[in-house]
């Protein structure tokens, strides 16, 4: 398998070869809708360091995909969007440096 793609290991059932991304600080917006999805995450990550990374959690579904566009249109980089049930997604992104 090469670095950094993602296989399925049939023994135990699980994704094998995902690197982990470790937050720095988590998020939950459960319950809130757009815009104050994307205007919380800012304004947490304008609070943390550069290259800092920062777990959102939402549930409002316009929110997957509203965020990341609007983040990533701020200068951030998004490094994950991932469900984590049926309900609730994980956005994950990187602080960017100082302007």
């Amino acid at each position: 398998m090469q670095e950094g793609s993602v296989g399925f290991d049939r023994a135990t059932g699980k994704k094998e070869g995902k690197k982990t991304i470790r937050p720095d600080q988590e998020l939950n917006l459960k319950g809130k809708i757009c815009p104050y999805t994307f205007i919380e995450s800012m304004l947490t990550l304008e609070e943390m360091k550069p290259d800092e990374v920062l777990r959102v959690i939402v549930d409002y579904p316009p929110a997957v995909c509203d965020v990341p566009r609007s983040l990533k249109n701020e200068g951030y980089e998004i490094l994950e969007v991932s469900p984590l049930n049926e309900t609730d997604w994980a956005i994950v992104v990187r602080n960017k440096e100082v302007e």
